[in-house]
Parts: C-alpha cells; structure tokens; sequence
C-alpha cells in the first residue's frame, strides 16, 4: 500500500512566501498570504471567470514576467506575485472608471444606501475611480417586474454575469439569461421578463451574488440605513436543514435576513430562508402564552393551568386507550436538545414510538 503525498508549491506575494496545494490558483494563493485583489465577476462557488479583468496581477516564473488573471490562472512552484504594481493599480483604477461610466451615479446605488458597500463601489473608492471619468453611456433599464422579493435596478448592471452563473450552475434553477451581445446586453428572465412566470424559486442568489446594487431585496431596500444596520449570525428556524443566516436588525427592529457564506449550507437559502424566516417575529396571530378552550372559545390561561390539564389528559388517554392512541410531534423550529428531550418524553414517559419530526429528513 503507497500514501499519495500531496505536493506543496512554495508561492512569494508581495515578498511573503507561503505555500499552497498544488492545483491551487493564484488568487488563493493571494488570499493565503492575506492580500486582496477585486474580483468582481468571481464567485467561489462557481469557480473562475476572468471576464471581468480586475484580478489581472503580474507573476515572474523562471525570470519570465506576465500579467495573469489571479482567478484563472494556476500557481507554480517558485512564482513570484505582486498585486499592487503602480501599472497594475492604474490599470484597474481605468477599468473601474469605464464599469462606472455604464451605470447610475453611485450616490443612489439601492445596495450601498440599503445594505452595505457594494463590492463595485467599494472598488471604485480603494482605487479613487471617478464615476464621471469617461462620457456616461445609456444604462441598461430597468425592468418592470411584479415580483414581490427580488428588486431589479439593470442601471447598475456590470455585465459580469455572476446572477446567471448561479442561478444556472449553482443552484439550477434557469431564471434568467443573457439578452443581446456586448454594450445591448442584459439579464433577462423567460415569459415576458416577468420572474413570477419564470422558472425562479426565489432563492435569493442572485441578490447576494450580484456585486452591484442591480439586484436587492425588495423587502427590505428603501427601508433600512446601511450605516445602522446590524447583523447577528444565526440559524434559519423554519426547517431542520439549519441554514446558516445573519439577521438584519435597525435600531432593535428586525428588518430581514442574508445568507452566511461562512455557514455549511455555503450562502444557499430557500424562500422562506431569504425572505421570510424573520417576519413571525412580528405576526400579530404568534402566540405568547398558553391558550385553553372553553366553551368553544380559547382563552389565556396559566402554565401551571396548562401544564395540569394536559397531565390529566395524557394520563386519561393512555389508560383508558393504551399509550400508542398518543402521538406526538417535535417542532424543527425548536433546538436539538429540545427535540431530544421530547422523544424521550414519548418514549418513556408516554410508553410509545409514535413520535415524529420533520427534521428527520
């Protein structure tokens, strides 16, 4: 029997050698050492682009010096990087300037005003990019889509394509498309541009994969200061999958949710994740004590009240019916712990196995 051993390469970033897997790419190789490129049209989940040219770095392998797109391009043993040449920063100061030059002034962008720093505007400040550099083009319009969830501002469009990538190859779904070829382009969705008629789930990745404000939760944007918005780092409690979220909260008010990247479920959500796990918080028909039925109508009662009548009733059905007449049902919104608690409940303080839970699946 042989152990594969998987080879290091040794990889200098701005003077600071690391080491990095063999297949790895020299943006990882970047973000291993603790730098930081753009990287506007990239998302790790459905691998390299490199259309969008602002990761272009300048490696020397062997005495030979390049410039290579860092999430396309494969490290090597012994390559040096540097990711902030004075061409390099120039360079990407006037690509910037041009994606600029295709949208809405950045003082209105819903993502930035809304939520945080989009990714192109926050580029556009690091690098001092003016929106103005360049005579401004006809921005992309805007379509007019009914849709409750998912906010569509194309004049913030970039053309990078992460939206389409996945929705297409992440999460299969087909929405939305490309229209057109080059400055025509646009992100369209089947039957008449209208999202409600499309294939969409309402996922959401969209909106968070979209590195512009050009896709926004509806929801929520208008609604809320980015400068106030606070995010607590917590579980999705509609299922038992346990999606990782970040709760969005103004001034002790929650206001809506974003997937958290860092979590297993990797950004994923469904619906009700992205755009509803947060709003029972503030339903007016949630329950907030013990209701007992009396004379046909439920009225507030006492836990110790409650506790005692559902003792007596327990106890009454399993002896006059046998304990598996009982069946009981653990809620996917409770904790595991609880949930654990309740089938021992079934189990042993009842006497049966009739004891269920969505979580299962």
């Amino acid at each position: 029997m042989t152990t594969e051993i998987k080879r290091k390469l040794n990889v200098e970033v701005n003077g600071i050698t690391i080491e990095c897997a063999a297949q790895a790419r020299v943006l990882d190789a970047i973000n291993e050492a603790g730098f930081d490129v753009p990287t506007l049209c990239y998302d790790e989940r459905t691998g390299p682009q490199g259309t969008c040219r602002m990761c272009l770095v300048e490696v020397e392998v062997e005495g030979k010096t390049q410039q290579v797109a860092a999430c396309t391009a494969f490290a090597s043993d012994g390559m040096q990087v540097a990711t902030h040449s004075d061409e390099i920063v120039d360079y990407r100061k006037t690509i910037l300037e041009l994606l600029l030059s295709e949208t809405s002034s950045p003082t209105a962008c819903p993502k930035c005003i809304s939520f945080k720093k989009c990714e192109l505007h926050d580029a556009a400040e690091q690098y001092d990019a003016k929106w103005d550099a360049f005579p401004s083009l006809v921005a992309r319009e805007k379509p007019k889509d009914p849709n409750p969830f998912i906010q569509r501002d194309y004049d913030y469009c970039i053309s990078c394509f992460r939206c389409t990538n996945i929705c297409n190859d992440w999460e299969q779904a087909g929405a939305i498309t490309v229209h057109g070829r080059g400055q025509e382009n646009s992100i369209a969705s089947f039957f008449n541009n209208d999202l409600l008629q499309s294939p969409c789930t309402f996922c959401g990745q969209c909106i968070n994969t979209c590195p512009t404000g050009a896709l926004t939760d509806k929801k929520i944007v208008g609604k809320t200061k980015a400068e106030d918005l606070k995010r607590t780092k917590t579980i999705c409690p509609y299922c038992g999958v346990g999606c990782g979220i970040h709760l969005l909260s103004e001034n002790g008010q929650l206001k809506g949710t974003e997937p958290d990247f860092d979590a297993p479920s990797r950004g994923s959500l469904c619906v009700k994740g992205q755009f509803a796990s947060w709003e029972f918080v503030k339903s007016e028909e949630r329950l907030k004590y013990p209701l007992i039925k009396k004379n046909g109508a439920f009225e507030r009662a006492s836990w110790d009240e409650a506790l005692d009548l559902m003792t007596k009733r327990f106890t009454e059905i399993r002896e006059e019916s046998g304990p598996d007449s009982i069946v009981c049902w653990s809620s996917a919104r409770s904790v595991t712990e609880a949930n654990y608690l309740m089938q021992k409940f079934s189990r042993v303080g009842i006497g049966t196995n009739n004891i269920d839970n969505c979580s299962r699946t």
